[in-house]
């Protein structure tokens, strides 16, 4: 049954029995009820998945309920519902994606950023009462919602995969946390942004890339935001850096240093044994622990070392400072007192933090005036926290849809999806939101019944969710 938007408008008219109960729906007073309760399952919802709102203590012997958008305003229905008759009544916010069950929940199928909002359930006795009035916020997410938080809280960084390189090898230079709203991006060689070092950009709009002056003809940019640079020469040795651009003219910037490995070198491109290198390590530290910043190839007649965080090398950014000359290690003024610079030029953190984590210069002065520059970068994580895995229904019907998403509360986590223990091997049938947080079966089978589970993993730990139980009837 369907009523049009001026019946809803109008005021308390008299109709036949059940136009007269939608009618006076219009002029509810607020109740001071408050046992009815609202739930959203799931918690968190992502653009295209379905949501239920569900109803726990609903009244008894109602002689309506009715679903409204947001709080104030009487005249945004949904629909309504008359126990007596089993049947709803289509309000002028129905936007045809909304059951109501006789249970007074709420059912919004396929969900978009627009049902973001206020949603409230009113209830009226038989006898004419007020018998509730409750509200629920629904807060819908978009569909690069990384598994509980938003991309927009953890600026862009970027992971070289492999961390080692060797000459002649390939290196992934993997962006995580791509702003939202992306209209652009592009890669440059070394720390400074303009044309003549753009090695290229891609436009998300028209999923295109354009290679820029810098570009070798070995690098490839994928819509991601990765930059994939292969046959590496240790002239690839050096800075990258990563500019995005949102449709609000919104800029970003992150760096990451490559060092080509040349002792594992692949071919006879080598680079001269005896520069300045750093090591980690260990490579990915957890938050809490140490890590030593091992220094090779220290020049012989050395005669100054200074530490910077970051690539600035001026006072601000000073670590730590020695001299041969007076033998002492001089603390600078971005020194934390977790540090420990040793003569041999390393640096150990203690206690690292996730905000440790980025570049570290070092630089020597050798008893000529000579300057060498060395980077090293330190990434520091937390452990990983057990996600929560939510499934849209437990019960589905062959040929319906069904969608699975993975919740944690951490940042620049991976996600990997299991079924009955071994990790899901994906059909035609399946899909993944762009951080794989979601995972939707499209015209499910028998064969889909089982446990589902998400793994949650970042570069020093994982942790897998308990199990959810999808069970496939017939039609």
């Amino acid at each position: 049954m369907e009523v049009s938007s001026e019946f809803f408008s109008k005021g308390c008219t008299p109709w036949q029995r059940i136009l007269l109960t939608a009618s006076l729906l219009t002029c509810w007073l607020l109740s001071t009820t408050t046992s009815v309760t609202i739930e959203s399952l799931p918690p968190k919802v992502v653009e295209g998945e379905n949501v239920l709102l569900h109803v726990d203590n609903l009244p008894e012997n109602l002689l309506v309920f009715a679903w409204y958008r947001e709080v104030t305003s009487m005249k945004l229905v949904i629909g309504l519902y008359l126990p007596d008759y089993r049947t709803s009544v289509k309000g002028p916010e129905h936007s045809g994606r909304e059951i109501l069950y006789s249970n007074g929940s709420l059912w919004i199928q396929n969900v978009t950023r627009e049902d973001t909002g206020y949603y409230t359930l009113r209830t009226k006795s038989k006898h004419g009462e007020i018998v509730s009035n409750t509200s629920v916020f629904l807060q819908v997410y978009s569909p690069l919602f990384i598994c509980g938080r938003p991309t927009t809280l953890a600026p862009p960084t970027i992971e070289l995969v492999p961390p080692s390189v060797p000459a002649g090898g390939s290196v992934l230079l993997l962006v995580h946390n791509l702003p939202e709203h992306l209209h652009s991006l592009f890669w440059y060689k070394g720390l400074v942004v303009f044309n003549k070092v753009e090695i290229a950009r891609h436009r998300i709009a028209k999923n295109s890339n354009e290679p820029g002056p810098a570009h070798s003809g070995r690098e490839t940019v994928y819509s991601n935001g990765s930059l994939l640079l292969q046959n590496v020469t240790w002239k690839d040795t050096g800075f990258y850096t990563l500019r995005t651009l949102n449709k609000y003219r919104k800029k970003e910037l992150a760096h990451i240093y490559l060092q080509v490995d040349t002792s594992l070198s692949l071919c006879c491109d080598t680079l001269n044994s005896d520069q300045l290198t750093i090591d980690a390590v260990p490579q990915h530290a957890v938050e809490g622990g140490s890590v030593l910043l091992q220094v090779h190839n220290l020049p012989e007649d050395l005669q100054t070392f200074s530490w910077f965080k970051g690539v600035q090398c001026t006072h601000v950014f000073k670590i730590a400072e020695y001299s041969i000359a007076t033998k002492a290690i001089i603390t600078g003024r971005a020194s934390s007192r977790r540090e420990t610079a040793y003569t041999n030029g390393s640096l150990l953190l203690q206690d690292v933090t996730e905000k440790d984590s980025g570049l570290y210069t070092l630089v020597t002065t050798d008893s000529n005036l000579k300057v060498e520059r060395a980077h090293v970068q330190v990434s520091v994580n937390k452990l990983a926290t057990q996600p929560v895995l939510r499934v849209t229904d437990s019960t589905v019907r062959v040929q319906s849809s069904v969608v699975f998403t993975c919740f944690s509360d951490d940042i620049g986590i991976s996600i990997r999806w299991l079924f009955n223990n071994k990790s899901l091997k994906l059909t035609e049938r399946m899909t993944l939101s762009p951080s794989k947080c979601q995972l939707r079966i499209h015209t499910v089978r028998k064969r889909d019944a089982g446990e589902y589970q998400c793994e949650a993993s970042n570069s020093v730990s994982s942790k897998i969710s308990l199990p959810v139980s999808l069970s496939v009837v017939n039609e």
